[in-house]
């Protein structure tokens, strides 16, 4: 398998980081209690619209058997077919 498929960590390297965005995630590390690294972590995995340990799905197949009549739904998709005919001349 390789490895884009896995979750397995990589090592970055950032060269450029302004002061200012430096100190800015040095301090919300030590104001969170943790490493500098979980804090770069986190704020890469949130800019890209993921979540931590999250996993990603690639199909269905964790839904399949796993449906549950309920009558109260039945109920509530049949009242969605009604037509109000006073609403349409």
């Amino acid at each position: 398998m390789s490895r884009r498929h896995k979750e397995e960590p990589i090592q970055l390297t950032v060269r450029g980081v302004p002061e200012r965005v430096k100190k800015h995630l040095l301090v919300r590390a030590a104001r969170e209690r943790k490493s500098l690294n979980t804090v770069l972590v986190e704020v890469l995995t949130n800019a890209t619209g993921q979540e931590m340990g999250a996993h990603v799905y690639r199909d269905l197949s964790a839904l399949a058997g796993t449906w549950v009549e309920d009558p109260d739904f039945d109920a509530a998709i049949e009242a969605q077919d009604l037509i109000d005919s006073s609403l349409w001349p």
